[in-house]
C-alpha cells in the first residue's frame, strides 16, 4: 500500500509540473531505505507505466504529459548515476525501442539497469530502420538484441528482423529479447512474432538475460500455478452456485 501511495504522489507531482515535490518524493523513498535499483524498478517504472496508460486513454493534457516525461527522465538519469556497477559479465546488448518520448523513457530504465548489472550496452533508441538494425547486429554480433518498449507500429519491422536473424547463420549467437510497451499490452504477442525471450519489466529483463533458462523455467512454473488457481476458482464458483440453487 505504501508503494502505491508513493507512486500516486509521484505521478501527481510529475503531471502537475511540481519538480521540487517530485525530487522530495524520491529523496523520501531513498531515506526510507530504497536503493537506486529499487527506486528505478518499483517507483519510476510503475509511474512511467501509469503516465503512458493515462496518455493513451487521452486522460492527460499534452502539457501534463510533456512535463511528466521530461522530469521523470531527469530523475531517472540522476538515480541511475547512483547505481552500483558490476564488472563486465561478458555479454553485450544492443537495445532499441519505440519512437515516442515515453517509449524511449521506459527503455532507458531497462538499459541503465542492464548496464549496472554488468552488460555492455549500446542503446539506439527509436526510429532506426530495420535494415540498419540488422546491419549493426551482423557487424557487432551482440549477445542480445533487445527491443524494449516498442510501439505497435514497430511490429512489422520486428517480425521481419526475427525472421531474418533466424535465417542468417552469421548471427546465430545473437538472441532476441522483447518486452514492455506493446508487448505488455497484448498478451501472447511476443510468442506470436517468434520472440521466445520476453520480459514485462526492466527487472525481469535483467534476470532473463543473466540466466535465460532459469528465468523461463520459473515463469513456466508461475504460469502453471496461476492456471491451476484459475481452474480451482472456477470450480469453487460453480460449486457455490450449485449450492445456492439447491437451497
Amino acid at each position: 500500500m505504501a508503494q502505491e501511495i508513493l507512486i500516486e504522489r509521484l505521478f501527481e507531482s510529475l503531471v502537475n509540473g511540481d519538480r521540487p515535490a517530485a525530487r522530495s518524493i524520491v529523496a523520501e523513498a531513498m531515506d526510507g531505505g530504497a536503493g537506486p535499483a529499487l527506486v528505478l524498478t518499483s517507483l519510476f517504472w510503475p509511474t512511467h507505466e501509469l503516465i503512458e496508460r493515462m496518455h493513451r486513454a487521452d486522460q492527460l493534457t499534452r502539457i501534463g504529459y510533456h512535463m511528466a516525461t521530461r522530469m521523470l527522465r531527469v530523475l531517472i538519469d540522476q538515480t541511475a548515476a547512483r547505481l552500483p556497477r558490476q564488472n563486465f559479465n561478458g555479454k553485450t546488448v544492443f537495445a532499441c525501442c519505440g519512437t515516442q518520448e515515453g517509449e524511449e523513457l521506459g527503455a532507458q530504465i531497462a538499459v541503465d539497469i542492464l548496464e549496472a548489472a554488468g552488460f555492455r550496452v549500446t542503446f539506439g533508441g527509436g526510429g532506426i530502420p530495420s535494415d540498419e538494425i540488422l546491419g549493426h547486429v551482423q557487424e557487432n554480433q551482440p549477445s542480445y538484441l533487445v527491443m524494449f518498449c516498442s510501439a505497435a507500429s514497430d511490429l512489422p519491422g520486428i517480425r521481419q528482423l526475427v525472421d531474418q536473424l533466424r535465417e542468417i547463420a552469421a548471427c546465430k549467437n545473437t538472441q532476441i529479447a522483447v518486452g514492455g510497451g506493446v508487448f505488455n499490452r497484448a498478451e501472447g504477442l511476443a510468442d506470436e512474432i517468434g520472440a521466445r525471450m520476453h520480459a514485462s519489466s526492466p527487472l525481469d529483463l535483467v534476470q532473463l538475460l543473466i540466466n535465460p533458462e532459469l528465468f523461463l523455467a520459473r515463469r513456466a512454473e508461475n504460469e502453471q500455478r496461476e492456471a491451476t488457481r484459475a481452474v480451482l476458482a472456477r470450480a469453487e464458483a460453480r460449486a457455490a452456485m450449485k449450492k445456492r440453487r439447491a437451497a
